[in-house]
């Protein structure tokens, strides 16, 4: 048995070559099978750049992002994006219905391998508090949480191993955000040795909530907060790879 982490960043960095700008400072970090983290920080101080450098949106400009030990061939991105599963703040809705939108990931060539399951999908709907008629709503009449609900439902669907969520409830009411971390409670329940997910939030609490290790980030350097889910001074955290077991 090897403890080979399901994603890690060895090395990654990220400038911004306009403004001559270092985002994100060489970092190295692993995430495991089972771990549940959050990161907090100010805005601006790269939390967001760390985790669309995690899911391959955005070039590196140096280190590299290897998968179950294996660095992602670029052949390989998109079914590493399939698992490793990336969720905006603002989620990006298709014309249509709630329905329509659940469908659509099947109709790209990365998931030809998977039907879209329409009682799967409305049991997620029900877990997150919504009743049997949400698939048929129309994406434009959505609020903001509902929006988020079926964005979230969308990528949940495919069986990432990996969530990777990007202030998911920052613009939501205190209700849709419950509805949105019972979600990710429940899909981290169903496997939980199967499965892993990073959080960034401003809220503290919440944090403390949706994970069982802290990270902090500040100037584009990941650091281990220094007390639990408490944003102090941290320190620079170098998570290599462990031995494996025998």
């Amino acid at each position: 048995m090897t403890d080979v982490p399901f994603v890690l960043a060895d090395g990654i960095s990220r400038r911004d070559a306009q403004r001559g700008q270092t985002l994100l400072q060489p970092t190295t970090f692993a995430l495991r099978a089972g771990e549940r983290v959050a990161i907090t920080g100010p805005s601006g101080s790269g939390k967001s750049v760390f985790l669309r450098a995690l899911a391959l949106l955005d070039p590196l400009d140096a280190g590299r992002i290897l998968w179950h030990g294996a660095p992602v061939e670029r052949t390989a991105i998109p079914r590493y994006r399939r698992n490793v599963a990336y969720i905006r703040q603002r989620p990006a809705l298709i014309d249509g219905s709630v329905e329509d939108n659940l469908r659509y990931p099947f109709e790209l060539r990365a998931y030809r391998d998977v039907r879209f399951d329409r009682a799967r999908a409305a049991r997620l709907a029900v877990q997150a508090g919504r009743g049997e008629d949400f698939l048929g709503k129309r994406a434009s009449e959505l609020s903001g949480g509902e929006a988020q609900i079926a964005a979230l439902i969308r990528v949940l669907q495919l069986a990432p191993e990996v969530l990777l969520l990007d202030e998911p409830t920052a613009s939501l009411d205190p209700a849709s955000s419950r509805a949105i971390e019972a979600l990710v409670e429940a899909w981290f329940d169903a496997a939980p040795g199967a499965h892993a997910s990073m959080w960034v939030s401003h809220d503290l609490e919440q944090a403390a909530r949706m994970s069982e290790r802290h990270l902090t980030m500040h100037a584009g350097v990941l650091a281990e907060a220094s007390a639990p889910h408490g944003d102090t001074q941290p320190r620079v955290t170098a998570d290599l790879p462990r031995e494996p077991r025998q």
